[in-house]
Formats: C-alpha cells, sequence, structure tokens
C-alpha cells in the first residue's frame, strides 16, 4: 500500500513550488523508509524544475541532498536498522549489471541509465519524487550512512555537492605538492575549497570578484583572484596542475586552460544549458586534459562522507522553511547565499 507525504512540488515548468501531497511506495524487502530531516537546495533543481537541461516529468518534487533518519526496513535489508543516520544523493537505481555499475561507478550506468531520485522514472514505471518531501522510499543499495561526527543539516548538501567535487579531486590526484584552482566560489565551489584543503593541496580560488575573499580565505585556500581582473590570467598563466569548474554559465575555456601546467586538467562540474566554444589549440598546446564528472558512485559517496567526519567538513548553509523554496530559488540565481540553502523539513 502507497502511503501519502507531504511534499512541496513544481506543477508545471517554471512554475513557482506549492505545497502538495505525493505517494510513496509500500516499504518492500530490501526497501528503507527514511524520515526526511534536511533536503539541500542544488542549482540542480533549479535547471530541471525551469526545464533548462531539457523536457522534464511534471509535477516535480526536487532534492537530490537528502539527509535522514531510518523509519522501516524492508525484511530483507542487511545495512541498515531503524534509527541510522542516512542519506540519499542524486540517484535511486541503476541496472546494477553493466560494467559500470559493477564497478561501482552506477552514476554512468550503461544499462539504461541511473535513475534519479527527482524527474526519472523508476523500475516500476512510476516517477521518482525527490526529498522536497517528508518521507522517502529507496532500495538500501543507493542509501549511504551519516557518520556520528556529522550534524545532518550541514551533512545534506554533501550528498550533492560534496561528492560532486571530492570524486574529481581525489581521480586527478589532488595532494601535496598540486596546484589545484576551485573556480566558482558558490554552492560547488566552496565545498571544493574545504575538500582539496583537506587533501593536502595548495589551493586557489578563482571568482569573478574579491567579494567572498574572506570567506574563501576561511575555508581553507591559500590564494583568492579575481577572474574579472585580467592581469589574473596574465599572472597565473601556466600556474595549475588541476582545476576544477563549477560555474555553470558559459566560460572563455581556452582563458581558463591557458592557466594550467602541460598536462594539466581543467575539468567541468557545472553545467552550462548553452554549448561552448573551444579553440582545440588551447588542449593540443601543453597536453592539456578538458574534462567533466559527475556525482560519484554509491561506495565513493560513502567514502565522502567519512572522510568530511574525520576532516570536520559540513556545508556551509542557510537553513529555511519549506514557504521560502520559491525566494531561495531567486537567490541562487542571483548568487546570493552563502553557501546552500537547505529546507527543515518539518516544516513542509
Amino acid at each position: 500500500m502507497t502511503t501519502p507525504v507531504a511534499a512541496y512540488a513544481a506543477p508545471a515548468p517554471k512554475a513557482p513550488l506549492e505545497r502538495t501531497s505525493i505517494e510513496r511506495r509500500a516499504v518492500g524487502a530490501y526497501d528503507v523508509l527514511i524520515d526526511i530531516k534536511f533536503a539541500g537546495i542544488c542549482h540542480s533543481d533549479i535547471h530541471q524544475a525551469r526545464e533548462g537541461w531539457g523536457e522534464a516529468i511534471f509535477p516535480m518534487v526536487p532534492g537530490h541532498e537528502i539527509a535522514g533518519v531510518v523509519a522501516e526496513v524492508g525484511s530483507g535489508v542487511t545495512k541498515y536498522k531503524v534509527g541510522d543516520q542516512v542519506g540519499v544523493g542524486c540517484m535511486v537505481d541503476s541496472c546494477r549489471e553493466c560494467d559500470n555499475c559493477k564497478a561501482g561507478q552506477e552514476q554512468y550506468c550503461t544499462g539504461g541509465g541511473m535513475v534519479g531520485t527527482y524527474n526519472a522514472v523508476g523500475k516500476d514505471g512510476e516517477p521518482t519524487y525527490g526529498g522536497y518531501s517528508q518521507k522517502i522510499v529507496v532500495d538500501e543499495n543507493f542509501v549511504v550512512r551519516i557518520p556520528d561526527g556529522l550534524s545532518l543539516d550541514v551533512a545534506a548538501p554533501l550528498l550533492c555537492a560534496g561528492i560532486t567535487l571530492y570524486s574529481p579531486l581525489k581521480r586527478w590526484g589532488a595532494a601535496p605538492g598540486k596546484k589545484v584552482a576551485i573556480l566558482g566560489m558558490g554552492g560547488l565551489g566552496h565545498m571544493g575549497v574545504k575538500i582539496a584543503h583537506a587533501l593536502g593541496a595548495e589551493v586557489t580560488v578563482l571568482s569573478q570578484s574579491l567579494r567572498k575573499k574572506d570567506d574563501g580565505l576561511r575555508l581553507g585556500a591559500d590564494h583568492y583572484y579575481a577572474t574579472s581582473d585580467p592581469k589574473t590570467f596574465e599572472e597565473l598563466a601556466g600556474t595549475f596542475d588541476l582545476i576544477v569548474s563549477t560555474v555553470s554559465a558559459p566560460l572563455d575555456f581556452n582563458a581558463y586552460l591557458s592557466l594550467l601546467k602541460s598536462h594539466g586538467a581543467l575539468v567541468n562540474v557545472g553545467a552550462p544549458e548553452e554549448p561552448i566554444s573551444l579553440n582545440l589549440f588551447s588542449v593540443i598546446g601543453g597536453g592539456k586534459t578538458l574534462a567533466g564528472s559527475m556525482i560519484g558512485g554509491i561506495a565513493e559517496t560513502q567514502e565522502m562522507l567519512d572522510f568530511c567526519a574525520r576532516h570536520g567538513i559540513g556545508s556551509e548553509i542557510e537553513l529555511i522553511s519549506a514557504d521560502q523554496i520559491n525566494e531561495a530559488y531567486e537567490r541562487v540565481i542571483a548568487s546570493d547565499v552563502r553557501y546552500r540553502f537547505v529546507i527543515d523539513t518539518a516544516t513542509i
């Protein structure tokens, strides 16, 4: 039997979100029922609710930064028990059989693609609904444990923002002796600063202005430069081993590639809605890499959470009530948040 659950949904593309009721499936043998306590607001939620990335499914309940407590487990569940602190990120299922899934890279599932936490269709043929709600039912294999050392409110954004930065920083070798730049100082970027610093890299923030410089240095950056200043590109030419771009607006990629050392990498985790323009000599000269990265697999997400707990890393948040979601969307677009809105789902 399904269960009605209070939620906030976008009824149509670009429409304001409003309070509603959705149905959650009955708890199956391998399912976990989670009482959601906090849900982060990711820029991806806005892109999808406003169809910036293409046609979407409505009504839409966004939210893939979910932190809560286990309320019920199915008869076959072995990983969790009632009362455990858990999280759910950007996916709730995958084929589990392709090479990527078997390798712990479920986010790159080739057997039909990962099933998104919202704006997707599950294996039961029903639309998925996300974390702007009071409860969710998820297969135990797509649930992660939030360590006791992390408060649920600051842990929620780690389920997307945290893993989105941790994965490329680890893959491209952020470590002592490496010079890493984080491009953009927002919900993603501030997590990149914290994680890159904890990994031991020399960290530089590249931001449009110096407005957030004090924050950047406080969170672990060694240097902070304004990209609006042409001198920045002259001074930093050939400096970095790795640049991670969190920017979801069009960039002059040729200019940023010039900041890399030979064999350096510029990795994109921000996803602009428009195609990019690139002069290939910007990568050919110096043997540079222009790459992309999308969240991480379930095992790596758990690794990230454990890492953050060991290093005392949580997101910098502004806690809001559900009736502030639409205002929060406008503020995210205006870059008026330091640095992640998190919904107290008790207010739904």
